[in-house]
């Protein structure tokens, strides 16, 4: 089940609070892992009055908070933070149900009088906040189930091989092997006799056209980024990586799910199981952070044209480029 948060932000506004009219402001950071975002994110908040919402789809997961880089209780102390650790790792999360919390958040901050500041590494969250998602029929539970089950005992490929007969234009739209969304498109087939595809297509799409955003994008070179994820890796399993695996795996979880997917996990649990050693987990890990860096820094660069961008990691010379363009935008 869902965790509320706590309830840190008042409803009344605040003598100091912002004041909007029109569209509402939201700023966005975002960017690859290990750019500095979070940190980004909190010196806005501090500076101009605002909320943190997180937009990373493993950071809403409780319990993989050394792994996903979760903001340190230092960074935390210093803003509201929202929308992180309120998922256990069994519930899956769609981008979709994701936007409706955040959507839900940023009214919240607003009503406080206080500024949005969302920030995540997650593209498609991002995305469908600023441009709206395709409204999704809810999937009844024995589908899902059903379809979660084939997936267990028959994989990725074969189910992908299934959709693309009945649904060729979906399976197009898929990678073979990403079990989440191939789940996702089979179960709307069954629940609807519609695919994925076409409910994308179909025009139903969800926007909020009472926001505003300001984007800012760091984006510092791969290479740079690549130092410090293995870096910050080899820190994570020194800091309580291994025992947040070590609980995920005494839970014998669908491998499936987004949260057994997260990057370490799956290269750390085979070491907890005994199948590799310690040095070669970290050294997988590794490697699949760096592809995972690579596809983040492809899909910023051609899929968000940002306001701001920086194209080094974050540091607090950057402020005097990055806080002027907010208070104009504030004042717009």
């Amino acid at each position: 089940m869902s965790r509320p948060e706590p309830d840190s932000l008042p409803e009344s506004t605040p003598e100091s609070a912002l004041e909007f009219s029109g569209a509402r402001p939201v700023v966005i950071v975002a960017g690859p892992t290990a750019s500095g975002k979070s940190a980004l994110a909190v010196d806005i908040a501090e500076r101009f009055g605002g909320v943190v919402i997180n937009a990373d789809s493993m950071q809403v997961y409780r319990g993989l908070e050394v792994l996903s880089a979760a903001p340190d209780a230092g960074l935390r102390a210093r803003a509201p933070h929202r929308l992180y650790g309120i998922l256990d790792p069994s519930e899956p999360c769609s981008a979709g149900e994701w936007r409706e919390r955040a959507v839900a958040e940023i009214h919240r901050t607003h009503r406080a009088g206080k500024l949005p500041v969302v920030t995540g590494g997650t593209g498609l969250y991002l995305r469908s906040l600023t441009q709206g998602i395709a409204r999704m029929p809810p999937v009844p539970l024995e589908i899902r189930s059903a379809v979660r089950q084939r997936m267990a005992d028959e994989g990725s490929s074969t189910l992908h091989a299934d959709l693309a007969r009945r649904d060729p234009d979906s399976a197009a739209m898929l990678d073979p092997g990403d079990r989440q969304r191939v789940a996702r498109a089979l179960e709307l087939l069954e629940a609807t006799g519609r695919g994925l595809h076409a409910w994308q297509a179909g025009g139903d799409t969800v926007r909020d056209e009472g926001l505003r955003f300001l984007s800012i994008l760091l984006l510092p070179p791969r290479e740079t980024l690549y130092r410090a994820v293995e870096a910050r890796f080899a820190d994570m399993v020194e800091s309580g990586a291994l025992g947040e695996v070590e609980k995920l795996a005494a839970r014998d979880l669908d491998p499936a799910l987004p949260a057994m997917k997260a990057l370490g996990v799956p290269d750390l649990l085979r070491h907890v199981r005994g199948d590799i050693d310690r040095e070669t987990a970290c050294l997988a890990a590794a490697q699949a952070t760096r592809r995972y860096v690579k596809r983040q820094f492809t899909w910023f660069r051609h899929q968000i044209v940002a306001d701001i961008m920086i194209e080094t990691q974050y540091s607090e010379t950057s402020i005097d480029m990055i806080f002027p363009k907010i208070s104009d935008f504030l004042l717009t």
